[in-house]
């Protein structure tokens, strides 16, 4: 058994755990910004990410050139304009990382710099998703439309019982559930070390699967309990060995857990380049160093509309639509991964706000990477 502990993913009463880590910077660093002085994590904190399981990096990281261009962006919001500038403020980001490709060609640290580790929240959902479509390749799952239960026995009699795993993906479980409410009681519980499965087995039916999106990161924490049973394999060594190192991540990473199980909807601690990594990634269609680490087609199907009832929202990832093939990660306070095809462009953002308009986030977003192409 393992003991370990993890921030929340909705509670601001868990959001010391926020804070950034730094790690060590290599001799070659380059920052637009000096890192900050440690977080105050110890090892005997109940909060201390340096507890949580290791993610190690890849031996032949993907490299990412620093090409610094400047780049004129204006954006409207509300019907009024604002610059990358007023975003960056009014957004309270500490990590800011745009690539253009392969190379970085803006990135700005506030409080913070290109080695800390910053929380995912539930960014986490998205690399789950990957890890699910990976494992459907691989023939450990047979099809996301089996029910969930046929892997995961102990959630018969359950809410989630016959429930697909296309409807966890899609957030159209059917199970009783307030975000707002259920995952700050869920997470103080992992917090103190108890089983965050038993909670899931508790979970009843609150309307028709398939029927409606109700967003419930319990949904994926089924996704990674089933990840971690179908694979023979805990859920953080499965993405170490199929996402984190195949798409050639740079740095060690961190993910929560409760006593037993990882969560798998929040709780990643990782650099901003490794986050744009995971962004270039699904950008190149789940190609990395040459090799397809994610399928192509899991790529396709997971970010476009996964149901006529929400057109926002694909497997675990936030689209960005009104016609536009953009799509991103989010996670609480304001932590996004963002993808144009379109364009070409990744944008990586991470703060320790607490308040966020992904609204606003979108329209920054998309100015930046039409500012980007016109610059090429």
């Amino acid at each position: 058994m393992r003991s370990r502990f993890l921030g929340a993913a909705a509670a601001a009463a868990l959001t010391t755990a926020m804070l950034p880590v730094q790690v060590p910077a290599p001799a070659n660093a380059l920052t637009t910004a000096p890192a900050a002085a440690p977080a105050p994590f110890s090892s005997a904190s109940a909060l201390d990410p340096i507890a949580f399981a290791v993610v190690r990096p890849s031996a032949h990281p993907v490299e990412l050139r620093s090409a610094p261009r400047s780049l004129s962006v204006t954006y409207t919001f509300q019907g009024r304009s604002y610059t990358l500038d007023d975003y960056l403020a009014r957004s309270k980001a500490n990590g800011f990382v745009v690539l253009d490709g392969r190379e970085i060609v803006y990135e700005r640290y506030h409080g913070a710099g290109r080695t800390t580790r910053f929380q995912s929240w539930s960014m986490a959902k998205s690399f789950t998703s990957a890890a699910i479509g990976i494992a459907v390749h691989e023939g450990h799952i047979r099809s996301v439309d089996d029910p969930v239960t046929r892997y995961l026995p102990e959630l018969r009699g359950s809410g989630y019982d016959g429930v697909s795993i296309r409807n966890l993906l899609r957030m159209s479980s059917g199970i009783d559930w307030n975000e707002r409410s259920d995952a700050p009681k869920t997470q103080l519980a992992a917090h103190r070390g108890l089983s965050v499965e038993r909670l899931a087995k508790r979970r009843v039916r609150g309307w028709e699967p398939g029927s409606r999106f109700e967003y419930t990161s319990m949904n994926t924490f089924v996704l990674a309990r089933l990840l971690s049973e179908v694979t023979g394999m805990p859920y953080h060594r499965y993405v170490e060995k199929r996402i984190w190192q195949p798409a050639g991540m740079a740095s060690t990473a961190r993910i929560g857990g409760d006593s037993h199980d990882d969560l798998g909807y929040c709780c990643y601690y990782a650099t901003d380049r490794d986050y744009a990594r995971f962004g270039l990634l699904y950008l190149g269609k789940g190609r990395a160093g040459g090799r397809q680490v994610v399928p192509r087609a899991w790529v396709e199907e997971s970010t476009r509309p996964s149901a006529s009832f929400n057109s926002r929202y694909g497997l675990h990832w936030w689209l960005g639509g009104g016609g536009e093939d953009d799509f991103m990660a989010a996670g609480f306070g304001g932590q996004y991964i963002y993808v144009s095809p379109e364009h070409r462009v990744v944008i990586v953002k991470s703060t320790l706000s607490t308040s966020d308009d992904q609204a606003e986030a979108l329209a920054a977003f998309r100015a930046v990477a039409a500012e980007v192409e016109r610059t090429r």
